[in-house]
Parts: structure tokens; C-alpha cells; sequence
């Protein structure tokens, strides 16, 4: 069977596509990519639709091995080089693709400058989607491989066995993975259930991620929100990016694994353009927030797709990257080029 083999996991990798909100009614958290923008260029970089399932990193990347003729991977949202494990040292640039034939390995370190991050396969994994998605859920055991974290020793079935040669091509433009300024959020549904005071130290305040963060949702901390009407509700729904306020007062930003309903109030909702920005946070990162309406909302999501399809059509072609290996193995013989 054509793969990746899993050699080292590193830290809980997961497949993860736009993952399944479609399905909430039915009690299922949607789960998907912390941050799909990265997920869509690093598609876009191997060929593939852009909700097609990727490896998503988190923290430490693993080691892979190509158990398959040949592979086209990218690894996005990082500036964490892919190193190929050799008898030399080479290391082959992020956010461009790469071929890489059978038997190779592929080495992805220490995640130091974002939260998330996501190597996509080109064709993407020969799987069974569970309502329509790859994306691994894995307090519910679904999707992904066995709807758990990738493991040692796990093989990955691939759809291609073989990745033809092409140009290979760069993402230049990464403007998109530096945005700053607040996140915007659209009040409610509960924002009644907070009094006005510190409503506004919301807005005006910074706040930090603390360590209790996971795909789930990052707690917040900074000045607690005082409820004006009690901290439970009668459960509702809830969307990804909805900032709910349990008893204490510090307020949780829940995320992609985030449940479907919740019974303590939301003050307001990160809008959707502004999620993909929460996914790349890591413990200790400041964060901000802004109040928004409605109508700068659904502006801000059309900003971004036309950002996301610039970023895209003005990929360039990839700088080659020496692999020494295959050089020395294909083409030199004692230190003489092998004859055409």
C-alpha cells in the first residue's frame, strides 16, 4: 500500500479539512483546521482541492518516511524547514512544494513560531470520510485515521503513488500569516448577561492565552466579566469562534473542537474572517478585541477570500533546493558524472 509512514508523530498530529459543520443539529462538533487559510495555500501548493485533508501540526512536527514511488508535499503556516533525513544534512524550504521518492524521510521540527501548522499530500489519503470529512475528532473516535491522533508506526495510505515531475512552485506572498490588531466580534447572543462595565474593560483590555488551550478552545487571561444575571443559561447553540463566560468569569475562545451546544452565556463571536488568526496563538501570545456590526463582518470574510485567491495566483516557481543525496546516488560514481 502506497503511504507516509509515521516514524516519529512528534506532538498529536491530525487530518484535518473544512471539517463537518454541517452536522451540528446532529450533535457532532464540526472539528476541521485551526487555521484553514494555511490549510487552503497548502493545498493549493501540491494541486489539490482546497478542503482536501492535511496533517495538522501542533507544537512538534514528526518524522515521515515516502512509502510510496513519489510524494508532493508543502508544509504551511511555519518557517520550520523541512529537513530530509540523509547521510547530509538538507533542509528544503516551507511554503513550497516538494517531491520526494520512495524510501526518503522527511524531518519537521519544533513549531517555535506559531500554533498550527499543516503539510499537505498531493491527491491526499486513500480514507473513509464520516459525514463527508477526513477531519479527526478525536473525543468522539472519528474521521482521520481511526479517529485518533497520529501515532509511531501508523502508515497513511495515499490516493497517488506516484507524483509526477513538475515545477515545483512557492507561495511568496505570507503577509497573510502576519496580520495584527484586535480580533473583531459581533456582541450575542448573551452579551445581556454581562454588565456594561465589563463589557467595555473587554474591549479595552489585553488579554493572554493561558496554557489551558486545545483544539477545543483557549481560556483567556485578563480581567474577569462580571455576570448581571447569573453565569447559566438554558444550553444553545454555539458557533466556532463564540466567546462563552463561565461562573468565574474568564472568558474561553472555543475553536474548531469546540461542542455544539453550551449552557453558560456568549458574550459575543470572533467572526469568521479573524478565526483562521486565533488557530496560530500559542500559550503566553496578548490578544485583543473589537467590537464589530454585522455588515463589516460579512465584508471582512469577502476581504479575505479575495486575499486568500491573490496569495494563490501569484504563487512563483519554487528556488531548486540541492537534495546531495539523490545527486551523488543518480548521477556521480567515484566522484565522475555518470554519461548520458
Amino acid at each position: 500500500m502506497s503511504g507516509l509512514r509515521i516514524v516519529s508523530a512528534g506532538f498529536a498530529p491530525t487530518l484535518q479539512d473544512f471539517g463537518r459543520p454541517h452536522v451540528q443539529h446532529l450533535g457532532v462538533p464540526p472539528a476541521g483546521a485551526l487555521d484553514p487559510v494555511a490549510l487552503r495555500i497548502a493545498n493549493a501548493l501540491v494541486g489539490n482541492p482546497p478542503d482536501s485533508a492535511a496533517i495538522e501540526l501542533r507544537v512538534m512536527g514528526p518524522t515521515l518516511e515516502i512509502a510510496a514511488e513519489a510524494t508532493r508535499v508543502a508544509l504551511v503556516g511555519t518557517g520550520a524547514p523541512v529537513e530530509i533525513v540523509g547521510d547530509r544534512k538538507v533542509e528544503a524550504p516551507s511554503h513550497q512544494s516538494i517531491r520526494l521518492t520512495r524510501g526518503r524521510r522527511l524531518r519537521i521540527g519544533s513549531l517555535a513560531d506559531t500554533g498550527v501548522a499543516y503539510l499537505a499530500v498531493e491527491g491526499g489519503f486513500a480514507l473513509d470520510p464520516v459525514y463527508d470529512s477526513l477531519s479527526t475528532y478525536t473525543r468522539a473516535r472519528i474521521g482521520g485515521l481511526d479517529g485518533r491522533a497520529l501515532r509511531d508506526g501508523d502508515l497513511l495510505p495515499l490516493r497517488v503513488d506516484e507524483a509526477g515531475e513538475r515545477a515545483e512552485r512557492r507561495c511568496a506572498d505570507r503577509s497573510w500569516a502576519r496580520e495584527a490588531g484586535p480580533a473583531r466580534v459581533m456582541l450575542g447572543p448573551q452579551d445581556d448577561y454581562f454588565t456594561a462595565d465589563s463589557i467595555a474593560a473587554f474591549f479595552d483590555t489585553e488579554y493572554r492565552i493561558t496554557r489551558e488551550a486545545d483544539r477545543m478552545g483557549m481560556r483567556l487571561d485578563g480581567p474577569a466579566l462580571t455576570h448581571a444575571r447569573g453565569h447559566d443559561i438554558v444550553s444553545d447553540g454555539i458557533a466556532t469562534g463564540a466567546i462563552q463566560v463561565p461562573g468565574n468569569g474568564r472568558p474561553i475562545v472555543l475553536l474548531a473542537d469546540h461542542q455544539t451546544t453550551g449552557g453558560y452565556p456568549k458574550l459575543g463571536t470572533v467572526i469568521s474572517a479573524d478565526v483562521p488568526r486565533l488557530g496560530r496563538l500559542r500559550p503566553g501570545d496578548a490578544l485583543r478585541f473589537a467590537r464589530v456590526e454585522v455588515e463589516e463582518a460579512e465584508a471582512a470574510r469577502r476581504a479575505l477570500e479575495e486575499r486568500i485567491a491573490r496569495v494563490v495566483d501569484r504563487f512563483v516557481p519554487a528556488e531548486p533546493w540541492l537534495d546531495e543525496d539523490a545527486l551523488y546516488r543518480r548521477n556521480l560514481v567515484s566522484g565522475l558524472a555518470e554519461p548520458d
